[in-house]
């Protein structure tokens, strides 16, 4: 429904309906005021044992955590949660998703249980004008965020909301898609990608598994996307699928590199990007995070 559909549906209810509905809307804007602007983050998140585990880019999390300013509300882009149009979860409690297998029990023990936010998700429906945006109540929060989200705020007492990756739209809709969301982080919403730059797990070397290694092609990739990133040149890193065989290799399937055009996609003038866990594992993924902020 468009505003004026919405306005006009307003006159048509008794008037106690319609103080109903006018404070419904004074509540729901008054959540989300005005603030500085928010940085943005897109967390290599790598192995779901990095929820439990105590290493280097965990460290690295919370060394970034713990330099952002508190936000009103969370939004994530997760490499995990496709599907066909664009969703936004819209209950008050999300559910821990353990959207994995083969993992010790400890890891499926964890319960990140942070509030929803159905007023954000109505937020976000609001903010996006390019394409029609779904609430969805079935969802929750998947291990691309909550894996990485309980080490920024390991209270769990600041509210999550995920966005869903449409798998049916191109990457330069994506980046557009990703522009739309930047007056949220004028209302204190710290929007959130989440996935690898390099993510190929069919040539993972796993006898190297926990090692800092990077194959040629991963290397190349990852050099290339990093000076993209740096400089502020974002076509080859949308025109992914056009920059030759090693990215071919580093985004074999593109679900983990998307959440990265989303965080770009929200750069403004006078933001400068912050490169932290710059490392790559067992030959064919990197932890490579950025963090978008003031200059």
């Amino acid at each position: 429904m468009d505003r004026k559909q919405f306005l006009l549906s307003l006159t048509a209810l008794p008037l106690t309906g319609m103080a109903m509905k006018l404070n419904d809307l004074a509540t729901l804007g008054a959540q989300f005021h005005r603030s500085e602007r928010m940085p943005v983050l897109f967390l290599g998140h790598g192995s779901p044992m990095n929820a439990i585990e105590e290493n280097e880019f965990v460290a690295g999390f919370r060394s970034i955590g713990s330099t952002l300013p508190r936000p009103q509300a969370i939004l994530v882009v997760s490499a995990h949660w496709e599907t066909r149009g664009t969703l936004v979860t819209a209950m008050e409690h999300p559910r821990t998703i353990h959207d994995f297998g083969g993992f010790p029990q400890a890891l499926f023990d964890v319960q990140y249980p942070a509030p929803g936010s159905p007023a954000l998700a109505e937020e976000v429906k609001r903010t996006i004008s390019g394409t029609p945006v779904g609430l969805d109540h079935g969802w929750g929060l998947d291990h691309g965020a909550w894996s990485v989200v309980k080490h920024l705020y390991p209270n769990a007492d600041v509210p999550v909301i995920q966005m869903s990756i449409d798998r049916t739209i191109t990457p330069e809709k994506h980046y557009a898609l990703g522009k739309e969301l930047a007056a949220l982080r004028e209302k204190g919403v710290l929007i959130i990608g989440s996935g690898n730059m390099v993510h190929n797990l069919g040539l993972v070397a796993w006898d190297r598994l926990n090692e800092v290694h990077a194959f040629d092609w991963a290397q190349d990739a990852s050099d290339r996307m990093k000076r993209a990133i740096t400089t502020g040149d974002h076509k080859p890193l949308i025109e992914f699928h056009k920059q030759g065989h090693a990215f071919d290799l580093a985004i074999n399937t593109s679900e983990h590199f998307l959440p990265l055009l989303y965080a770009l996609a929200l750069q403004g003038e006078n933001e400068r990007t912050v490169l932290f866990n710059d490392k790559a594992l067992a030959g064919s993924l990197t932890m490579t995070s950025v963090l978008i902020t003031k200059a």
